[in-house]
């Protein structure tokens, strides 16, 4: 009966032995399938995106109401134009254009992170990519215009301005149930004609930035090359869960918070 015992002690630890290797390879194999899946323990989702601390709290109630902005210089009426918002608020606005959908996981990061991000979007640039937004949105993100096929709009005439700007509205209204409020020219770039145009279709504000991302940190457009309070951000470039990264170390830096733009303008 011992010799028994043992013989059978044996086979059990030999199936075992011969489990083990194929269970060690699935999960192996388990891991490799999201290699950078985000971290799941509550409240550490920050330490998965290159931050040190928790992002801080914008304020709840925010100080300036877009009712407050003059017009655009040089100009009689029309939407304001802004690349920073004047408040005495520690905040600073994260903005991207259609580049983001070319980073499926961007969504996880705004959602892991509560980030207020708001997405100008072209018709042209997005092709198929409207669910990717979609899902954007879903998790928080703002979105608003960039016309529809992201042409340069100084010196075109009214009528061509116009059917840019109110056609992407039409576009954003039909596949988010939306008619947005803030626009941004492609490139930077407007004329009175624009404003004139923007106002026509619904816009209340024109969003351009102060600061945009580069490989390397942050440029500036004017001003001190530094962020302040107000700054309006615009993140754009390859890797772009890694720039928006490095601007939020930054931010933690200048003692700021993220804003979300709409609760402003």
């Amino acid at each position: 009966m011992a010799a028994v015992l043992a013989a059978a002690t044996l086979l059990l630890a030999g199936c075992a032995q011969s489990v083990d290797p194929i269970e060690r390879l699935g999960k192996k194999a388990a891991e490799r399938v999201r290699p950078d899946a985000p971290v799941t323990v509550p409240g550490q989702a920050y330490r998965h995106w290159g931050l040190t601390a928790p992002l801080a709290r914008p304020p709840l109630h925010p100080a300036r109401p877009l009712a407050e902005f003059s017009a655009a210089p040089g100009t009689a009426a029309g939407p304001p134009v802004v690349d920073r918002v004047p408040t005495r608020d520690k905040v600073v606005f994260l903005t991207y254009d259609d580049g983001a959908g070319q980073d499926p996981r961007f969504a996880d990061m705004v959602r892991e992170l509560r980030l207020p991000v708001s997405m100008f979007l072209t018709d042209r640039v997005l092709g198929p990519g409207y669910g990717h937004f979609a899902r954007l949105r879903s998790v928080g993100a703002g979105i608003q215009n960039q016309t529809l096929e992201h042409r340069a709009l100084t010196g075109l005439p009214y009528a061509g301005q116009r059917a840019e700007i109110c056609g992407q509205q039409d576009k954003l209204r039909s596949r988010f149930g939306i008619r947005p409020h803030l626009f941004r020219p492609p490139y930077g770039t407007y004329d009175t004609t624009t404003l004139r145009a923007a106002a026509d279709c619904g816009i209340t504000a024109v969003v351009l930035w102060r600061a945009t991302t580069t490989p390397s940190g942050l440029t500036y457009r004017q001003g001190e090359h530094t962020l302040r309070p107000g700054d309006i951000i615009h993140v754009r470039g390859p890797a772009l869960r890694v720039r928006t990264s490095r601007v939020l170390r930054r931010v933690e830096e200048r003692g700021l918070a993220v804003g979300r733009l709409e609760d402003y303008l």
